[in-house]
């Protein structure tokens, strides 16, 4: 029983790096980068890394954000996320990822990946 219990400790263990935060808070001045840069400097893992995907952006607080899509310094799109909804963003390999907070105050949100079918 203790062998079980140590095995199941070291896989949990070993799985903790593949677990990454999905939902984050934004404080009026704060602006997040969730994915584009390479691991150990985004927010969130996407599993898609180096490919076309969509990020699926979920309002889960009681202010509006907006989202942001870069390329080398380059504003690709803004999209503006109402409490409540989500958003599907196109993120073409090499795009950045960004989360724009609400001025007037914090907002919530919940990031997540899709794959595109071709």
């Amino acid at each position: 029983m203790k062998a079980l219990i140590l095995i199941l400790g070291i896989i949990f263990l070993s799985n903790t790096e593949i677990l990454a935060q999905t939902e984050f808070v934004l404080e009026p001045s704060q602006s997040m980068l969730m994915t584009g840069k390479g691991p150990g400097q985004d927010a969130t893992i996407n599993p898609f890394e180096g490919e076309d995907c969509f990020a699926l952006v979920e309002n889960i607080g009681s202010r509006s954000f907006s989202v942001r899509v870069q390329v080398k310094g380059k504003l690709i799109e803004e999209v503006s996320i109402p409490k409540g909804k989500t958003k599907k963003v196109k993120l073409l390999a090499g795009y950045e990822l960004y989360l724009d907070p609400n001025p007037t105050g914090k907002a919530k949100a919940r990031v997540s990946y899709s794959k595109i079918d071709k």
